[in-house]
């Protein structure tokens, strides 16, 4: 049957058949790294002994792309270009048959520079919550319906397009899916709300890059991580704001890397200057230090070492415990007696 999104210039082409609910299972491969999103097989198991070679059970001609697959259940999902359509296809995962195919025109003027790359799409597609989210080469943001194939809806693709068009691949985190649209000096990191695709927030601070953003809470923020057009940057998921830019040091203008999270630290080496690991910490957090002789010294930290900022006398004898700061009531125990000081 043929069908057309709601507000949508592009015709799309679908055949479904009607399956069960779509869940993520531990071996499955649901987005652009696998599960966790940073490359890791949580569920193989080594065979005892390696066979001489791999049995091949089916292969099928799906189109051409740099797409990883998606793996969810008992299905597999490509993403693909089929002449001048962009294509999504969901196929049974142990025969390949065909489940269903979702098709929209994607016509458009590849930089020369690019052309012995083909012409994508780039981006692999993610999966969550039943729904495939997919980015084209011309910027077109589409949320497809992963059981029946049809179009939830769709982001049309803004007037002015990355240089080497598209490659990074979206993130969906809770109701958020996260991509970054546009062209160099137009560019928006955007979140669509995943049942919607309304904008939920967007920050226009820089234009795209190539590389893939990560989640992650470092300092306590839940925040999107990801390069851009000219720099590296930790975005508020609660509201798109800056919480933190590392501008390139080198002349290299983009990148197509995707960071590492471990646990707090960032890893990236997509500036041309090595591989680098740095550890994002709020601006401006307060440091209290209490002086075994008795003063309470106020400091602000930075990156090249503790500024003071103020300084009291908070006792005329040896001051040995820590002090108990709650709210602005500083309790201050000395040699034989405690004294309640607040910040008026």
């Amino acid at each position: 049957m043929r069908s057309r999104p709601d507000g949508a210039s592009q015709a799309l082409t679908l055949t479904a058949v009607v399956a069960a609910t779509l869940a993520v299972h531990a071996q499955d491969w649901p987005q652009w790294r696998g599960p966790a999103r940073d490359g890791v097989i949580a569920a193989f198991t080594p065979p005892a002994a390696w066979p001489g070679r791999l049995t091949r059970r089916w292969q099928v001609e799906v189109g051409t792309g740099y797409a990883t697959p998606l793996v969810v259940g008992d299905r597999v999902f490509t993403f693909t270009r089929q002449g001048d359509e962009e294509v999504l296809r969901a196929m049974d995962a142990a025969t390949g048959r065909r489940l269903w195919r979702a098709a929209y025109p994607a016509v458009f003027a590849m930089n020369p520079e690019t052309r012995q790359h083909g012409p994508g799409p780039k981006s692999t597609p993610t999966f969550a919550d039943g729904r495939i989210f997919t980015l084209g080469m011309t910027g077109v943001v589409f949320a497809f319906d992963a059981r029946e194939g049809h179009v939830l809806w769709q982001a049309p693709a803004p007037p002015v397009q990355p240089q080497y068009h598209t490659a990074m691949s979206p993130v969906a985190e809770g109701n958020l899916v996260i991509v970054h649209v546009g062209g160099q000096d137009n560019g928006a990191l955007t979140a669509f709300d995943v049942a919607s695709g309304r904008i939920a927030w967007r920050w226009t601070g820089d234009g795209p890059a190539y590389g893939s953003p990560m989640v992650a809470t470092l300092g306590g923020t839940r925040q999107a991580i990801t390069f851009t057009q000219r720099n590296f940057v930790g975005v508020s998921l609660a509201d798109g704001a800056l919480l933190w830019r590392r501008p390139y040091t080198t002349p290299a203008t983009t990148t197509a890397q995707t960071p590492v999270v471990h646990e707090d630290l960032v890893i990236e080496s997509g500036r041309a200057n090595g591989i680098t690991a740095f550890r994002p910490t709020r601006a401006g957090r307060t440091i209290f230090s209490l002086e075994d002789d008795g003063e309470l010294v106020v400091m602000r930290a930075s990156r090249t070492g503790f500024e003071p900022v103020a300084q009291y006398e908070v006792a005329t004898s040896a001051t040995w415990p820590q002090p108990a700061i709650s709210g602005r009531r500083i309790f201050v125990k000395d040699a034989s007696s405690l004294t309640l000081w607040t910040v008026d």
